[in-house]
């Protein structure tokens, strides 16, 4: 072989080396090109509250139906409706004269028995002396005993009818059976009530405290209870925390409690019917009107959340992107809970320590190379609601 050809070939070998050489780090390039960064979290657990929003009635504490309770003629309204009275207060004033009459009858009828009655003792005791030596016979002396019992009867029963009187007297004056608001009034003065029947005159309804009916269906319920018999989740020991949420979505200033949960299911609604009760000293809530309750019954000791913009959901399911071990993009199924200070709950389809994409998650591809950038939970809320 000729010296030219010698050196021809080392320099062609030297070429492919250097060329090879040269590939390496393009390679290297190119392979970090193909896998683009991707802000990822790891999933943590957290105790957080297991709360339920119910619609709830807001119900006066007392209602009393304020009646006449004797007949006669209305001739005074002595309240202004809508008034606050105590109980007690006078309401109504009817017009007493006929009452009066009754009392002063009542009266004369007490003095009569009375007279009676004195006049039935002293024949008593005048036979008593008398039937020691037979001038009364014992006929005659168990006669006069008798009618001084029956005298005495009838004073009793005259001093029945006379305290009656008063009282009819003493209820021309219709008050308040108890603290609270005195709504309008059903009556006018000049009407007659009582005649017949106890006339419904207003109604005194006390609003402070109040009570919230709400029920929660049985098959909540059920699946609670279980929860704290497997252990899922950790009981607030008998405390439930109530907060009321007001038709603006405010929060109600006060906090409320549980005052009645009924023991058997309604047949016609299926659900379970209970009572909560609130302060209400400034009168805000009305009797009547609707309102939300967020019910905290438990708390979830393991709880898994992630950003709200980390799911993807549709119609079918709901998903999320998770960075495996070779650092690829994996699609995994997910089912969600409640959404809390704008994370989802995710109640199965994640464990602790994996990686989910929280930035531009419905664009990735499965199977796709990424390069994980680890960020806080809280930097990417911060980013998703900043205007």
């Amino acid at each position: 072989m000729s010296r030219f050809s010698l050196s021809t070939a080392s320099v062609a070998t030297l070429l492919l080396l250097q060329l090879s050489a040269c590939s390496k780090p393009q390679e290297a390039a190119q392979a970090a090109a193909g896998a683009p960064e991707v802000e990822v979290v790891t999933v943590q657990t957290a105790e957080i509250p297991a709360e339920v929003e119910l619609p709830g009635r807001v119900e006066a504490y007392r209602i009393a139906e304020v009646r006449a309770r004797v007949s006669g003629i209305v001739s005074k309204r002595l309240y202004q409706e809508g008034q606050t009275v105590k109980a007690g207060t006078p309401l109504f004033a009817l017009n007493p004269e006929q009452l009066q009459a009754s009392k002063l009858e009542a009266d004369a009828e007490l003095a009569r028995t009375e007279a009676n009655l004195v006049n039935a003792n002293d024949k008593l005791q005048r036979y008593q002396a008398l039937v020691g030596d037979q001038s009364v016979s014992q006929r005659d002396y168990r006669a006069a005993q008798a009618e001084a019992q029956l005298a005495k009867a009838e004073v009793a029963a005259a001093q029945a009818k006379l305290n009656r009187a008063k009282l009819d007297v003493a209820y021309a004056n219709v008050t308040a059976p108890i603290d609270g608001v005195a709504r309008r009034a059903l009556v006018t003065e000049g009407a007659l009530v009582g005649k017949d029947e106890a006339t419904h005159m207003t109604t005194v309804e006390q609003i402070n405290p109040v009570y919230v009916n709400f029920a929660q269906s049985s098959s909540e319920v059920f699946a609670l209870r279980k929860a704290l018999r497997d252990g899922q989740l950790k009981g607030s020991n008998g405390q439930l925390q109530i907060a009321l949420m007001l038709p603006d979505g405010s929060t109600y200033p006060s906090a409320g409690k549980l005052s009645f949960s009924d023991v058997s299911v309604n047949q016609t609604t299926d659900s379970v019917v209970m009572r909560a009760i609130f302060d209400n000293p400034q009168q805000e809530l009305m009797p009547g009107a609707y309102v939300r309750l967020k019910i905290r019954q438990a708390t979830n000791p393991h709880a898994i959340l992630i950003p709200r913009d980390a799911l993807i959901r549709d119609q079918f399911s709901s998903r999320v992107w998770v960075v495996n071990a070779k650092q690829e993009l994996e699609s995994r199924e997910v089912q969600t809970g409640a959404v809390i200070d704008k994370q989802w709950v995710i109640e199965h389809g994640l464990q602790a320590g994996e990686q989910v994409v929280v930035t531009n998650a419905a664009t990735q591809t499965a199977g796709a190379k990424v390069t994980p950038k680890q960020v806080s939970a809280t930097d990417n809320i911060t980013k998703a609601v900043a205007p």
